[in-house]
């Protein structure tokens, strides 16, 4: 797992599956089409952390702080009591965006670093922004502005519409972004149990071990959404392969593998959270750095002077099935010249041959 601290994102059951939430300064994108419970998601996000005490910035493309503020507490968010305290709106349109992103955000990063109270950020939706700039190169150049300056303030969700054409697994227009963010989730309609429902899938999380299934999820009254996961791997069962890493890192250091491999090694082992064995994994990575089970003495001979910076030996560089001593080598070369000897017929003309053959 992890160490670095997580930053709760409120929404239920989705920080079961990013280690417990997001980093701090970084973005989260929200993509998805229409009806998705894209804002769903930004109140609920923004909520929470107004309730744990964060300040909160809503930017909003499209809809005025009062009919957002409404349409949260039908959802049972009461963000009123915080507004214009806690929560501040920016309601900008089509290239109105550009100065907020040039000016009015800079100013606004500058004045917040005479306060220690952390800020999430939340723009819903960012795409006015990307039809209102139709040149990939300035809308990049825009975005990643506008990224940069908020991840200064704390962690960031931000929101977008796609529009994916048949057999798109995400939309066209949402690429630019997604690359741009430091994680993104894809909230789709899915045929699950027999029906139409909807489901959200991780398409990245920088410097996260995250789930990969696809996840239904539900809107309640007075919660939010529901995302139906379950962790990765119990607390019972963190520790369940430790003998298979402990065995693992005795062989390696037995054919003369380095300490950067040994602490590797150990890296892996206090961060392995599947719930599967890892041996076949341990074996591939084994492989890659030229261990294997069929290494005979001399080679892990010569792979600690290698280490050591020692003269290699000069013996041959082949593998065996098997390890044998010296002693068994050397019987083995001298059974098998005798054999060689045995197998030799002089032959000193061709008659001979035809007779033999006959």
């Amino acid at each position: 797992m992890s160490m670095e601290k997580r930053i709760a994102t409120g929404i239920s059951g989705l920080d079961r599956v990013i280690e417990g939430g997001v980093r701090d300064n970084t973005t989260l994108l929200v993509v998805g089409s229409s009806g998705t419970g894209k804002s769903t998601f930004a109140m609920q996000y923004l909520n929470y952390g107004l309730e744990n005490g964060e300040n909160a910035l809503y930017i909003s493309m499209e809809e005025p702080p009062e009919q957002i503020m409404r349409e949260a507490k039908m959802l049972g968010f009461d963000l009123d009591e915080y507004y214009e305290k806690e929560l501040f709106f920016f309601h900008s349109k089509g290239k109105d965006f550009v100065k907020l992103v040039d000016e009015q955000l800079p100013a606004l990063v500058e004045a917040n670093k005479n306060y220690s109270v952390k800020t999430r950020v939340v723009i819903d939706p960012l795409t006015p922004l990307l039809w209102a700039v139709q040149d990939k190169q300035e809308q990049r150049e825009i975005i990643t502005k506008l990224f940069y300056t908020l991840k200064q303030l704390g962690p960031v969700l931000i929101t977008t519409e796609e529009h994916a054409s048949p057999g798109e697994t995400v939309g066209e227009d949402v690429l630019i972004p997604i690359y741009m963010s430091d994680g993104a989730v894809h909230l789709t309609y899915r045929p699950i149990g027999g029906a139409f429902n909807r489901a959200l899938e991780i398409i990245k999380m920088r410097a996260t071990r995250h789930g990969e299934e696809v996840y239904p999820y539900i809107f309640v009254r007075g919660i939010g959404v529901v995302v139906r996961t379950t962790p990765l791997i119990s607390a019972e069962d963190v520790r369940k392969y430790d003998d298979v890493f402990d065995k693992a890192i005795r062989t390696a250091a037995d054919l003369g593998a380095g300490e950067k491999v040994l602490n590797r090694l150990v890296y892996v082992k206090d961060n392995w959270s599947y719930p599967f064995s890892p041996k076949e994994t341990l074996q591939i990575f084994f492989e890659s750095q030229g261990f294997n089970d069929t290494m005979t003495k001399e080679d892990i001979a010569r792979k600690k002077e290698a280490l050591s910076s020692e003269p290699p030996k000069t013996e041959s560089e082949g593998c065996q099935d098997t390890v044998f001593s010296e002693e068994e080598a050397l019987s083995d070369e001298a059974g098998s010249s005798e054999q060689d000897e045995d197998a030799l017929i002089d032959i000193e003309n061709l008659s001979e041959l035809e007779e033999l053959v006959r």
